[in-house]
């Protein structure tokens, strides 16, 4: 969740002040309440702004908390050269907040300092209602969680291992342009990297991970394109990762993989799923953002994904379209969290679900393909993509659905059966999609995350492309 700031603004007037400070107190205990049942962490001003050097003053102790958003509460009346003098020590984002209590002017309070914010160009949001009231506080939620996303990129490092993969140029970005509007960096290292230290990785461990990948998912051997070797060395490529995160400070990351791995060395499916999960052999983790192909816009979107949600964030190609169906087959390789087959916080439930299968003739170095079907549920869908330089954000609602296994079967056999899937149906007509979606990857999570999205557009002035069936 977030940090949200609440600075009370008041009336300049001191025998004015002195008969509303009860008051504003009283709505102040319950926005931040209600705030704090939201599972938000609040930091309140030390007291309502009454004078010049208080606006000052109490705005730069909560700059100082480090807040993703701050609230300027208007209970009152309130002087509007408070919230300038205010504004101007903040620079988190800022949602100007009134009540709706007949006698006390607080609506006027906060019209009037959002006109003074307009004047000057500084950006805001306005809401309006009862504290208590749970749409409210939720609104205030969906506004404070796209600020940490946004506050939460910046100063972060991605890792590009290799370089542009296959010539997608939709997976190649401008790091001026990340530092400019994303704030993060990009750090690039060679894909040699993980070949020299999955060598060196430890051999015990690699093997204590492929016995508990026997153990608990179904490991379909041929011993050609997957051997208990073969397994190892995608574990190694893990464990390389994982080093070279720690070792590098690295936010999130993304391999380029092919050509060069998948045709000598081995695929990189293991390690980019279990770097999207939550958990691996050695039990609960955070999970980390990893992009199949190198893909920078990919990475980022998950990131910013994950930043809103907490959870695993799937990584997919737009395989195919069954327009008997008007489902699409989301499929990548191995590049999607185990996580999703069940989305528990048990890896063994989803493991059952998971299938590791010897590569396609795609990827001769050979290795396991990590292949399931993703649980059924409401999704997200979104992706950063860049129209003539410009990024936009591509987004919808979808539904991910699961059939009978003779369906599912023969459905997966259309595309790569050893691939994993999630066959979805979004709210956009295929011709829509088809004619404007930007690039071949797309990502999701749980839920309807749009409103947060949208918002992490405004925050970040990044045009949002809706698609909707209306």
């Amino acid at each position: 969740m977030a940090r949200i700031g609440v600075i009370n603004i008041s009336d300049g007037r001191d025998y004015v002040h002195g008969g509303i400070a009860e008051f504003i107190l009283t709505g102040e205990d319950k926005l931040v309440r209600k705030l704090e049942a939201a599972g938000h962490e609040v930091v309140r001003a030390r007291q309502p702004v009454s004078a010049n050097t208080i606006a000052t003053s109490v705005a730069r102790e909560v700059e100082a908390a480090g807040v993703d958003l701050t609230v300027l509460h208007y209970c009152v009346w309130a002087f509007p050269h408070f919230t300038m003098l205010a504004a101007g020590q903040l620079t988190s984002p800022l949602l100007l907040l009134a009540n709706i209590d007949p006698v006390q002017p607080g609506m006027v309070g906060m019209l009037a300092a959002g006109g003074a914010l307009d004047q000057v160009g500084r950006a805001h949001t306005r809401l309006w209602g009862d504290p208590e009231d749970d749409a409210l506080i939720g609104a205030i939620g969906v506004r404070a969680t796209a600020a940490h996303a946004v506050k939460a990129l910046r100063g972060q490092t991605f890792g590009r291992i290799g370089g542009r993969p296959m010539g997608m140029n939709t997976a190649t970005a401008n790091t001026d342009q990340w530092q400019r509007l994303f704030g993060v960096d990009v750090e690039e290292i060679d894909q040699w990297e993980i070949v020299r230290r999955a060598e060196m990785a430890d051999q015990a461990e690699k093997t204590k991970a492929r016995r508990w990948l026997e153990q608990h998912a179904n490991v379909h051997y041929d011993g050609r394109k997957l051997t208990p070797e073969l397994l190892e060395r995608q574990v190694g490529s893990y464990l390389a990762m994982r080093e070279l995160i720690d070792e590098w400070h690295l936010d999130f990351t993304g391999i380029k993989g092919q050509p060069e791995l998948t045709q000598y060395f081995a695929t990189m499916d293991i390690a980019e799923a279990f770097l999207n999960d939550p958990y691996d052999w050695n039990g609960p983790k955070e999970p980390h953002v990893c992009a199949t192909e190198a893909d920078m816009d990919g990475a980022l979107t998950m990131q910013i994904m994950k930043h809103i949600t907490g959870t695993p964030v799937l990584f997919a190609d737009v395989r195919h379209y069954h327009g008997d169906r008007d489902i699409w087959d989301l499929c990548n390789s191995g590049q999607h969290a185990t996580w999703y087959a069940a989305r528990s916080d048990d890896p063994a439930e989803n493991l059952a679900k998971v299938h590791l299968y010897p590569e396609v003739f795609f990827f001769p170095a050979g290795g396991a393909s990590v292949q399931h079907v993703a649980a059924p549920g409401q999704m997200t869908l979104a992706r950063l993509t860049r129209n003539d330089g410009r990024y936009r954000l591509q987004l919808m609602l979808g539904e991910f659905e699961n059939y009978d296994d003779a369906t599912t079967e023969e459905l997966m056999k259309m595309s790569t059966p050893e691939w994993p899937h999630a066959f979805a149906r979004l709210d956009a007509p295929a011709e829509v999609f088809l004619s404007r979606f930007g690039a071949n990857h797309i990502h999701a999570v749980p839920g309807d995350r749009r409103a947060e999205l949208r918002a992490v557009c405004e925050l970040l002035d990044v045009t949002l492309d809706e698609f909707t069936r209306g």
